[in-house]
């Protein structure tokens, strides 16, 4: 057992090397700790060293040593019943980042985390392992969230997240904005200051996500729970397909493994980052976790809304041909009794023209057709009991049946989407008054739309999916309360939505 006192003094007694404020870095627990990515034995647990996280060189205000980092996993938040530790070593090369796979501890189960470098101790965080494979254990309550423009406003979202006390975060891309300071927010510009140009470089991509890192509502939300996330454009740069320049790309990856709670299977090689992923939380439900970026086929017609001329091609893919055929052969294998797609963009048909000429968004589904039929006829053919999509990207909250003929009313559902708003990406949002909304009457299969910044908050048993959609009215200053505007549920079994709007 290693006591608080014990811990402290570690790395002075293990032999190891340890560096202290006077070989060359101060208090470096600047950007806080995180765990992601649960499973029954285990997760990742994150940090970094980064005593002057905005460092011009993207490297923290560390020195070229490399630094022992210890970590300790506590079932108690007071570290008094330590159960597992051990030293991980920082590098350089690695912007001094820790990532640590905990393996070997019982299923269902709440734990308690923190670091040491030197005598520097980290904020503690909470994690917990995923039920036991077979055994149907619930509530699960999942916070979803996506969309994070630190220019747009303040992150109280995050701190609203984070006093619900998920089981699990959710989050669906981007997390960071790799827009300049001269990208404002409508005629009256931003909120917050990047202070910096756009990112294009590894150091440049480092100090954007640093930046992030150091908002204390953004810090506390990951110490409050496991998170699991993927990215989407913004990581990169807006509305991106593998096209763009492979230097970028690949500074992107590095950064963004460097900055998340993920294992080291997926730190990326060269122009490409393992993210597609499966995650099950017993017999309730498997999370699959989409990348509709890397693989994708390009746009046809640019990335916005328009009424594409040229035909979309049967063989044009999303989800790019292996990872297709890994969720359809994941859906078919699935005992879950819920199976949860998290993905970037809007699934579900969005018609801004009814009645016209269609009129979609190309970078979404709606630009790669057939690939979302082949993926929605895919989970009809796996008998896949219950199936709901998580989308982020379109900063305001969306809920719909999803059914495989947008163009007939009578068709049955086959699944439902949530898609979440942004924390901030847009600015305050507005109020849509009830009854006048043209897209929720031209689209029958579409029921809510919320153009308000906040979250998502799931509830997930046996019998349903309950998802409350959390808003804050404003973001432009930092304490807006939360409320819940809208509840709806997908029953099990059901066919279609229900719940109060």
């Amino acid at each position: 057992m290693l006591n608080r006192r014990s811990f402290l003094m570690a790395g002075l007694t293990s032999g190891l090397p340890s560096l202290v404020p006077s070989a060359g870095f101060g208090a470096p627990f600047t950007l806080g700790v995180a765990s992601g990515d649960p499973d029954p034995g285990g997760f990742v647990l994150w940090t970094r060293l980064a005593p002057e996280p905005l460092a011009e060189d993207g490297l923290g205000g560390m020195p070229e040593a490399s630094v022992p980092v210890h970590w300790e996993v506590s079932a108690d938040p007071e570290g008094k019943r330590v159960i597992r530790r051990g030293v991980q070593v920082a590098a350089r090369e690695a912007a001094h980042t820790v990532h640590v796979e905990v393996r070997g501890l019982p299923p269902g189960t709440p734990y308690w985390y923190r670091f040491k470098a030197g005598p520097h101790l980290s904020p503690t965080g909470r994690t917990l392992t995923a039920p036991a494979p077979g055994t149907m254990s619930w509530p699960l309550r999942v916070a979803v969230c996506s969309c994070a423009n630190y220019q747009h406003g303040y992150f109280t979202a995050y701190a609203h997240m984070a006093s619900e006390r998920p089981d699990l975060v959710v989050n669906l891309g981007d997390y960071i904005y790799e827009q300049g300071s001269d990208h404002l927010l409508g005629p009256t510009g931003n909120v917050r200051d990047h202070a910096s140009p756009e990112a294009v470089t590894l150091a440049d991509y480092r100090r954007r996500h640093a930046l992030y890192k150091t908002d204390p509502d953004l810090q506390a939300a990951h110490a409050a729970a496991p998170w699991v996330v993927v990215m989407d454009d913004h990581e990169v740069l807006n509305n991106w397909t593998n096209l763009i320049p492979a230097e970028r790309r690949q500074n992107a990856f590095r950064a963004y493994y460097e900055h998340m709670p993920l294992r080291p299977s997926a730190r990326p090689g060269g122009t490409a980052i393992q993210l597609y992923r499966r995650l099950r939380w017993g017999r309730l439900a498997t999370l699959h976790v989409l990348d509709t970026r890397q693989y994708r086929d390009p746009h046809l017609c640019g990335a916005g809304f328009s009424s594409c001329p040229l035909p979309p091609g049967p063989s044009r893919t999303m989800l790019g041909l292996d990872q297709e055929q890994w969720l359809l052969d994941g859906l078919r294998s699935s005992r879950a009794r819920w199976d949860l797609l998290g993905q970037q963009v809007f699934f579900g048909q969005r018609d801004r023209d009814p009645g016209g000429e269609q009129l979609v968004r190309q970078d979404a589904w709606d630009g790669y057709t057939a690939a979302r039929l082949r993926v929605s006829e895919g989970w009809i053919q796996a008998d896949a009991r219950n199936v709901a999509v998580l989308t982020g990207d379109v900063h305001a909250h969306w809920a719909g049946n999803l059914v495989t003929d947008y163009d007939d009313p009578a068709s049955r559902p086959i699944g439902a989407e949530f898609a979440v708003t942004s924390i901030t990406s847009g600015g305050d949002g507005h109020d849509i008054a009830p009854g006048t909304d043209p897209l929720l009457a031209a689209n029958p299969h579409l029921k809510l739309h919320i153009r308000h910044r906040g979250y998502l908050m799931l509830r997930i048993t046996p019998d349903a999916l309950t998802a409350d959609f959390k808003i804050l009215r404003y973001v432009s200053r930092p304490g807006a309360p939360v409320q819940t505007a809208a509840t709806l549920t997908l029953p099990d079994r059901g066919q279609g939505l229900t719940g109060l709007i």
